[in-house]
């Protein structure tokens, strides 16, 4: 999560009734740290599961629970409530509430302002695997699709009543990821966009290996933000401690050959290809396949290294090639080595920095390079120069209304 991501934007939070009214709790904490605010209105069987009180601490706002509430001047809340949201939320959404706005009913607060709406709809389907399997809610479901509301969800897991299935309702941090990307510019409308984030790891022997420092948080950001901004994402992932970002295909390597193979199968279905992992440059020649001891004598053991495959020379060097992105880490002189790099690769834009003093922390600092000469960007936590560069990079695609 980038900070204050969501700033300005003021949600409406409907709340229906079922035990997943507990995850909502953290909802609103996320929403409201990403800088949105939330309004928050509850059915009156959502108070059964979790207290207004609850969520007016959380949200900061008062709660609304009748569509009668004196608080509002004109008593007209079902109006009023909605005119200043930039998008209605109703999670959990009840099977009963699905029926009601597929069929436009308005016997309460909650599906009045729905009907009563000039904003986004989006709904978070939470109930029990055999009512969700209901044809009659899969027909109200598909109904609402037709009628542009989004369905974000459900899982398939364990649920409250002992039973495993899909039904369960997404938890707070993917439901949050799906708001933030739904705001999002989608400046990647119909691209198709292959990464490649984190270190790789070169084996010694069956317990030891070669890597480096990187933590992949780079990579994953830009992962996240090109699919915030509307791309379909490809990301092969070298060996790091990080969540797949919402949407996001992941494709888990740990050599750079896996990772090299990774790419050159994926890539002719893509149109572009960000190379941000920290790649070997070499490998041990016939790794040992038993741990190596300690000699008697303590003689050190000796290698023999290779050189790894260039994956983005090699994407680069394609007949037909996406747009490649390259980065590069450097200890120093990055000007020099910077543009060296991006030329003796042969690619339209590389992305440098000084890796040393970026390696494991949340921010960074880049300088873009291309033919046309560098830009630096100035300093920002990853994710929100995850956003930024993928808006760099989109303002640098070819037109492909213009390629017959």
């Amino acid at each position: 999560m980038a900070t204050a991501e969501l700033a300005g934007k003021h949600l409406v939070l409907g709340m229906t009734g079922g035990i997943a009214c507990y995850k909502i709790a953290e909802l609103t904490r996320l929403l409201v740290k990403a800088g949105a605010t939330v309004q928050v209105v509850m059915t009156e069987a959502a108070t059964q599961f979790i207290t207004p009180v609850t969520m007016q601490a959380l949200s900061g706002r008062p709660v609304y629970t009748s569509q009668w509430d004196a608080r509002v001047p004109n008593n007209m809340a079902h109006i009023d409530l909605s005119r200043e949201a930039d998008a209605i939320v109703i999670a959990p959404a009840s099977t009963d509430f699905l029926a009601k706005l597929a069929h436009g009913m308005a016997d309460d607060l909650l599906a009045t302002l729905c009907v009563a709406r000039e904003c986004p709809l989006l709904v978070v389907p939470a109930m029990n695997r055999q009512m969700w399997a209901n044809p009659a809610t899969q027909r109200n479901v598909a109904q609402l699709r037709a009628d542009g509301v989004e369905t974000l969800g459900p899982d398939s897991g364990p649920q409250a009543c002992g039973e495993v299935g899909d039904g369960r309702m997404l938890e707070p941090e993917a439901v949050y990821e799906a708001i933030a990307s739904f705001f999002a510019p989608k400046v990647l409308a119909g691209r198709r966009v292959l990464l490649t984030a984190g270190p790789t790891f070169e084996p010694i022997d069956p317990v030891r290996g070669i890597t480096n420092r990187s933590s992949g948080k780079m990579g994953f950001a830009l992962a996240r933000a090109a699919q915030q901004a509307g791309a379909d994402v490809h990301l092969v992932a070298g060996p790091v401690a990080l969540d797949t970002p919402w949407g996001v295909f992941r494709e888990d390597v740990q050599t750079a050959q896996q990772m090299h193979d990774a790419v050159m199968r994926a890539v002719p279905d893509y149109d572009i290809f960000i190379a941000v992992a920290a790649v070997a440059d070499w490998r041990v020649d016939h790794a040992s396949d038993h741990k190596i001891k300690k000699t008697a004598d303590h003689r050190l053991p000796s290698f023999t290294f290779v050189e790894n495959p260039d994956i983005l020379a090699a994407v680069a060097r394609l007949p037909h090639p996406p747009f490649c992105v390259g980065f590069a880490a450097e200890s120093g002189d990055l000007d020099v080595h910077g543009e060296e790099k991006r030329a003796r690769k042969n690619v339209p834009l590389l992305i440098g920095n000084l890796g040393p003093l970026t390696f494991g922390r949340d921010d960074n600092e880049v300088v873009l390079f291309e033919a046309s000469g560098q830009k630096k960007l100035p300093r920002a936590d990853k994710q929100a120069l995850a956003s930024t560069l993928i808006a760099e990079i989109a303002k640098r695609l070819p037109d492909t209304s213009l390629i017959s």
